[in-house]
């Protein structure tokens, strides 16, 4: 199949024309690097979840950390109910290492439905430190919002051994 130029969702190299995504936030791996959280914010259809995926990628074969990029959308329909909003991104992040890290950079598994001790736990359990890529949290609202925005905040002295160093992106609407 040849190549194309696309513009209705995530870019392939192996499918779609594209620049190389870490061209597009040259300064991002250094971030990580200091466990700093950052925000990428720009319109729609711009290549920021190719690039965040991409730059996940890359720092996971880097054997530097365990990066993770997911989507917070699935948390969009529970609203104000905060328990169902980080059940639902708890999900999408299990489910999505399943399909991106090796099995020893998995978050182990947990029956709590706080997003703050799941992840405190799989950072003390990774054998790297966790790079967690927040893409669409402008999908949350209300108190959802505000739990999983709070509980990062809380989260963020205790980075990297104890917590995630966790960059987020949302969109211009």
């Amino acid at each position: 199949m040849s190549r194309r130029f696309n513009t209705a969702g995530p870019c392939r190299p192996d499918l779609h024309y594209m620049l190389p995504a870490a061209e597009r936030l040259p300064e991002a791996p250094a971030l990580v690097e200091q466990a700093s959280y950052f925000v990428v914010h720009a319109p729609r259809q711009t290549g920021k979840t190719t690039t965040l995926r991409a730059l996940a990628e890359e720092l996971t074969a880097s054997g530097r950390h365990a990066a993770l990029h997911f989507s917070c959308e699935t948390g969009e329909t529970a609203g104000d109910d905060y328990a169902a909003a980080q059940r639902a991104i708890l999900d999408t992040i299990r489910k999505r290492a399943e399909q991106a890290l090796p099995a020893e950079l998995r978050p182990p598994a947990s029956d709590t439905g706080l997003l703050v001790a799941a992840l405190s736990a799989w950072a003390e359990a990774c054998p790297r430190p966790l790079a967690l890529f927040f893409d669409e949290i402008d999908a949350l609202r209300g108190q959802g919002l505000l739990s999983v925005l709070r509980q990062l905040r809380s989260g963020f002295p205790e980075r990297p051994d104890h917590f995630s160093g966790s960059p987020t992106r949302s969109t211009a609407r």
